[in-house]
Formats: C-alpha cells, structure tokens, sequence
C-alpha cells in the first residue's frame, strides 16, 4: 500500500467511542448501568469523584526517600593543574581568587585541592582544603597551605 494523503487512516483501536451507558436494557448497559446496586457511589456525582482517587495514586507513585541528606556543603574540586595554569608564580589562592577566575561558581562556599596533574609553581593556599597528595604536590614545588 502506497503512504498518501487520501490512504492514509488513524490505527482501528484510536477511534474507539467509550460505550454509552444507561440507555435502556437492550443496549446491554442499562438497569444499573455498571454501577452495581443502590448507594451513594451507585448516584452521580456520588463519593468525591477521581480527585482524591487520583491523589492516592500519586502519592503511591513518589519514591520514598530513604537515608538523609547531608547539611554540610560538598566541596568543590579543584585540580592541581589547573591552578598551575591560571596562577603566577607567588599568587594566593582562596576561595574569592577561585571565584574571580571562573575556577568554581560564585555559590560555592567550601572547596578542596585535588592531586591531578603536576604543580611547578609556588603558591599559597589559603583556607582551602586539600588532599594528601595534592599537600605533598605544593609544598614540593615551594607552596604553602595556611
């Protein structure tokens, strides 16, 4: 069959009508129109309708969350070649200079010097923290940590 615009047509189960229902007995929906015996739910506008049915099932699909979330600010990373490239020889590094150099956001409040690459220069940090083996890396090189 060759796809134009006169042949084509929606899929058969798209254009399903919903069945009409309380249209006398012959229509094979009538009586209680599937809505079981007498009652309030059995009435319209009986119970309280789909909203708190739909709520129910919202609620029943949200994830639970389990464990906890940390209160402390995650720190972020610095690598010691980067401060190699966008540092002079003698500079101070600390958080407002990071900042200034686009090196982290301008949220952050805490970050952390991490041993990535080679450091040649001598830099001080100051009220920055840092790995082990990033401490080793400055003070080879001549840096301080303050």
């Amino acid at each position: 069959m060759v796809l134009l615009p006169n042949t084509i047509k929606p899929n058969k189960k798209a254009k399903k009508t919903s069945k009409r229902k309380g249209r006398g007995n012959a229509s094979g929906a009538g009586n209680f129109s599937g809505r079981g015996m007498a009652g309030q739910r059995s009435r319209s506008g009986g119970k309280s309708g789909l909203k708190l049915r739909g709520f129910k099932q919202l609620l029943k699909s949200t994830p639970k969350l389990r464990g906890f979330k940390s209160l402390k600010d995650k720190p972020a990373e610095i690598l010691v070649s980067a401060l190699e490239k966008h540092y002079q020889e003698g500079e101070v590094v600390n958080l407002d200079s990071l900042k200034s150099k686009s090196l982290i956001s301008k949220n952050e409040k805490v970050a952390k010097i991490l041993l990535k690459g080679e450091i040649k220069k001598k830099l001080v940090i100051e009220g920055i923290k840092t790995t082990k083996g990033a401490k080793e890396a400055i003070e080879k090189a001549g840096g301080e940590i303050k």
